[in-house]
């Protein structure tokens, strides 16, 4: 069976064990093992931090921040559990209601679980809560040209490639090109603003 055009697909093996939710508080503890653990194998993908982000304050005052940035509606920041242990974060940014309705997702998985279909769901978990619960019509996102694994997991959620945006993100030491990726929601027919009631 094929997907309409800009409908994820079904997945055929649904990693088990994995769930998103919003962060939370008490997340800092292992969030600050993750990220120092995961430092080197996250470093060619991820901005530039500084030495605080690693360390247990430094994640208690981003979560802060994340936290304060869902109660104003403005993104949704979640991690990502296997088995009930934090092994990513992924996050609906910068949403944007009005006319356009959207956002980014951006999502990272700890090494350990990379390759095993953990981002897949993550990311599928979090479109059914971007077309859902937050009711939003479209998802983007961007990935450096040379991050194959995941434009996968992009592809294998119904996101279509857009376009090559040229030296669009400045990470480990210098500009890099990203392609941009798109996601209609499942209600899209090209004429209504919200899902049907």
């Amino acid at each position: 069976m094929t997907a309409l055009a800009g409908q994820p697909p079904a997945l055929d093996r649904r990693r088990t064990g994995v769930r998103i939710r919003v962060v939370r508080m008490a997340d800092a503890d292992a969030l600050a093992a993750l990220v120092r653990e995961n430092r080197e194998y996250l470093r060619p993908w991820e901005p530039e931090r500084d030495e605080s982000y690693f360390t247990l304050d430094g994640q208690r005052d981003n979560l802060h921040d994340l936290i304060e940035a869902y109660a104003m509606e403005e993104m949704w920041p979640g991690v990502i559990l296997v088995d009930g242990e934090i092994a990513g974060r992924i996050t609906l940014n910068n949403i944007l209601r009005g006319p356009l309705q959207s956002c980014f997702v951006g999502y990272w998985v700890a090494r350990a679980h990379a390759g095993h279909g953990v981002a897949t769901e993550a990311l599928r978990q979090a479109l059914d809560a971007a077309f859902g619960a937050l009711r939003l019509h479209r998802v983007e996102a961007f990935t450096r040209v040379d991050n194959h694994a995941s434009q996968r997991v992009l592809l294998k959620n119904g996101f279509t490639a857009v376009g090559t945006a040229r030296r669009h993100i400045h990470l480990d030491g210098r500009w890099h090109d990203e392609r941009l990726f798109e996601c209609l929601a499942p209600w899209d027919d090209g004429v209504s603003p919200n899902p049907p009631a």
